[in-house]
């Protein structure tokens, strides 16, 4: 446990964006040991990167002895936050917000320490779905001024599109989950994101007048490129800390490709490096920064994915780099190959790659194909699976792709039998046509029934 201030530390590190009282808070969190909880409603099956900057909070809080409480929305998912939408949310069924629930503790438990006492998970639903809305009115709606509430951003973004009354029953709730908290756990702050700020102080205010006792809020600073674009997407959507959603490899590159503006702010905000460590990085400049991002997406994709998967993306990603440095030694470089195909072979690669498992490996390849196939031609597509063939050889390693190929392709197809040494010459790398060089004959058989278990694609 660190002996340091852990306001001084999520300070330090830029996560702070707002507080309600900051002497106080900063005095509190050193002086004693608080309950404070975060909220997460479950509106999809997987947490988000989004979600990710809440339990790099939650984790340093924990680290310097203080509580934490996981909300888990199943009652506010039922309505939906109006907050930084522009429409109202999709209504979700009660059955799929308890399945999302289910996932979100499960992948949680990777970041918190849930042994004894350390934190506690409960889900409002457990007191929102029972409330008698007459009775809700009366204890809680009383407190709130709808001429105020109408001056908070969240809602005012929304009042020339419509805002249903539905949504704006959303703040009331979410402020009497913190009263909720407060007076069966003892909880004296929320943490959220800087969009949730209306929402906490709803909060806080509904405590003292209803106990007259003093809580506290602050917001941490939501995941931004030095340009003040929102980060998190990639070409396929959020992303997702669920593998089957956004496979390690993918993850890591992610953030293995951030802008050189923003590697240094990274590392102090999504890792829990020393900041003296990440100090030598800010020193360097260029080409040099490519090592603070291989550093950053290591540390991240180990906390989200375990060490074992951040090493083997790391040593893809690092191959990949070592091959561009030799290009002049690549077949792909042939000035017969066109760029089309030379994207392909390398892309090809990289999905068997980020895809460790078979079950992983047929849905991306069902999506992979699909897209990869525009704007190909079957030449250039029989072309391209040639060259990775060729290229197979090149390196030794024949009957690892030629398997893999063959997988993706089916064992009924042009592409199979050329991968397997049976047409246009042997591929394995010897006078057989079709052995490789462990001398075995590459039939149905020895490719593991791949033609069955992929058929269709």
């Amino acid at each position: 446990m660190n002996n340091k201030n852990v306001f001084d530390t999520l300070k330090e590190r830029g996560l702070i964006a707002q507080t309600t009282h900051e002497d106080e808070i900063r005095e509190l969190l050193g002086k004693e040991k608080i309950t404070f909880y975060i909220g997460f409603d479950p509106t999809a099956y997987s947490l988000h990167i989004g979600h990710f900057m809440q339990l790099i909070v939650m984790k340093h809080m924990q680290n310097a002895g203080h509580r934490p409480i996981v909300l888990l929305g199943g009652g506010t998912t039922m309505v939906g936050d109006p907050t930084g939408k522009a429409d109202m949310r999709p209504m979700i069924t009660q059955e799929v917000i308890q399945h999302n629930a289910d996932n979100f503790k499960k992948q949680m438990s990777k970041f918190i320490n849930f042994d004894g006492e350390n934190a506690i998970m409960v889900n409002n639903a457990d007191w929102l779905l029972k409330l008698n809305y007459i009775d809700f009115l009366r204890d809680v709606g009383v407190h709130f001024s709808v001429n105020r509430m109408l001056t908070f951003e969240c809602f005012k973004t929304r009042l020339e599109k419509g805002l249903s009354f539905l949504e704006f029953n959303y703040m009331l709730m979410q402020s009497y989950d913190f009263y909720k908290l407060h007076k069966d756990y003892g909880v004296i702050m929320e943490f959220g994101g800087d969009d949730q700020w209306s929402n906490i102080l709803g909060g806080i205010e509904l405590i003292r007048r209803k106990d007259g006792k003093q809580a506290y809020g602050m917001t941490f600073t939501l995941l931004t490129t030095s340009e003040g674009k929102k980060m998190g997407k990639t070409e396929k959507g959020a992303l997702w800390l669920d593998p089957e959603k956004v496979s390690p490899y993918e993850f890591y590159q992610y953030w293995r490709n951030v802008d050189d503006a923003d590697v240094i702010r990274l590392l102090k905000l999504v890792t829990f490096l020393p900041l003296e460590e990440i100090a030598e990085y800010e020193k360097c400049e260029g080409a040099e920064l490519n090592k603070a991002k291989c550093l950053l997406a290591y540390e991240v994709t180990k906390m989200v994915h375990g060490e074992e998967e951040a090493k083997k993306a790391n040593g893809f990603s690092e191959k990949q780099e070592e091959a561009k440095k030799h290009d002049n030694d690549n077949v792909y470089d042939n000035d017969n190959v066109t760029d089309k195909n030379k994207n392909y072979c390398v892309r090809f690669e990289q999905i068997w790659q980020a895809y460790p498992r078979k079950k992983e490996k047929a849905a991306a390849y069902k999506a992979y194909k699909a897209r990869l196939s525009d704007g190909f031609s079957e030449d250039e597509l029989e072309t391209a699976v040639k060259r990775y063939a060729d290229e197979c050889k090149r390196r030794h390693t024949e009957e690892r792709y030629i398997k893999h190929a063959a997988t993706f392709w089916g064992p009924n197809t042009p592409f199979a039998d050329y991968l397997k040494g049976e047409e246009n010459g042997p591929v394995a790398g010897n006078d057989s046509p079709d052995t490789g060089r462990t001398g075995k004959t590459y039939n149905d058989d020895s490719l593991g029934g791949v033609g069955a278990e992929f058929e269709g694609f």
